[in-house]
């Protein structure tokens, strides 16, 4: 029998012991004089996605992807569409003046968006969680999908209850007569400003009657949860896995690209998309060293990657696509 989240009536926990330095003297030290290019020198883009594309009749039998950045994409599968962690926001931060900013504005505007079959969510960090895209979309009248607690934040921005479902880890719900959406855990933590744990932070399955796709959100190293993921309902077409963000001073909340490609490979992935890099500075690294970790990794063991350019749809059927689209 799977294992729920576990909760203390106020917090909840990990599975596995999860902790995070809180050394703030030397994180403000390498934030000041780390000699990294955490941000790219020229501007990027701009980035156009193709709306009239999009907005088309999804085939029956059809996995393809978009990625607007960071941890938002527009899954097409077997039919219906789900969007992932929508922050079309320019800071990831509760402030419109100071925060991490985005690299790129977003390659397609909300309003510009094909109707949707559901709106996925994974937890409510600033980075993940985007009040203003969240109020957008829910004039849409699309469904949330979210793990417990995080409905609360949706219902104080005016989400209608009726269009808001929460699940616990292991849980189910089927989205029409031909697909099922299941939440599964992750190794992370959760809270907007000074609050912390008090909602859940999950990834989740998302299955088709042809294809079945894996929406990792956002975890730290978590092999045997992901193995478990795995074996009840792999194995996946496609993996979204995060590998941005890293360090040592966090390493147990976020996986990086060694841990990611574990991650895919018990997973039962065939194909990886990389989230969660090339669109906020959130860590010390230089920005484009996540991808370049990743390919390099990738090659040596033979895994098939996926990495349009920021708007680009990518057919799933087509295979591996490198665009290169971070590079001078």
């Amino acid at each position: 029998m799977k294992t729920p989240s576990r909760f203390s009536g106020k917090k909840y926990f990990n599975t596995l012991p999860t902790g995070m330095s809180a050394e703030y003297g030397r994180m403000a030290r390498r934030w000041l004089t780390g000699p990294e290019e955490r941000e790219p020198k020229p501007p990027l883009g701009p980035f156009k996605a193709d709306a009239q594309a999009l907005a088309r009749p999804v085939p029956a039998e059809a996995l393809r992807v978009t990625w607007f950045g960071h941890s938002s994409t527009l899954l097409e599968l077997d039919g219906k569409r789900f969007l992932t962690d929508p922050v079309w926001a320019a800071r990831a931060s509760p402030s419109a003046l100071v925060g991490p900013k985005r690299f790129f504005p977003a390659p397609l505007p909300l309003a510009q968006l094909p109707a949707l079959d559901a709106v996925i969510l994974s937890h409510d960090h600033y980075d993940h969680l985007d009040p203003v895209a969240i109020k957008v979309l829910s004039r849409t009248g699309v469904p949330f999908y979210c793990p417990l607690g995080v409905g609360g934040h949706l219902r104080r921005w005016g989400v209608p209850a009726a269009q808001i479902t929460e699940l616990d880890w292991w849980q189910e719900v089927t989205v029409g007569a031909t697909h099922t959406l299941a939440a599964t855990p992750a190794r992370h933590f959760s809270g907007r400003g000074l609050s912390r744990d008090n909602t859940l932070w999950a990834s989740w399955c998302l299955l088709g009657p042809t294809h079945r796709a894996f929406f990792g959100g956002d975890s730290g190293p978590y092999e045997s949860g992901f193995r478990e993921i795995g074996a009840a309902y792999g194995p996946f077409d496609l993996t979204m896995l995060e590998i941005g963000a890293y360090d040592e001073m966090w390493a147990d909340v976020h996986m990086g690209p060694d841990h990611a490609l574990v991650a895919h490979q018990v997973l039962g992935g065939k194909l990886l998309l990389p989230l969660h890099w090339g669109t906020f500075n959130l860590a010390f690294h230089g920005w484009t060293e996540p991808v370049e970790r990743l390919r390099t990794a990738a090659a040596a063991q033979g895994i098939r990657l996926v990495l349009p350019r920021p708007g680009q749809r990518a057919d799933i059927a087509a295979g591996a696509l490198d665009s290169g689209w971070w590079q001078p």
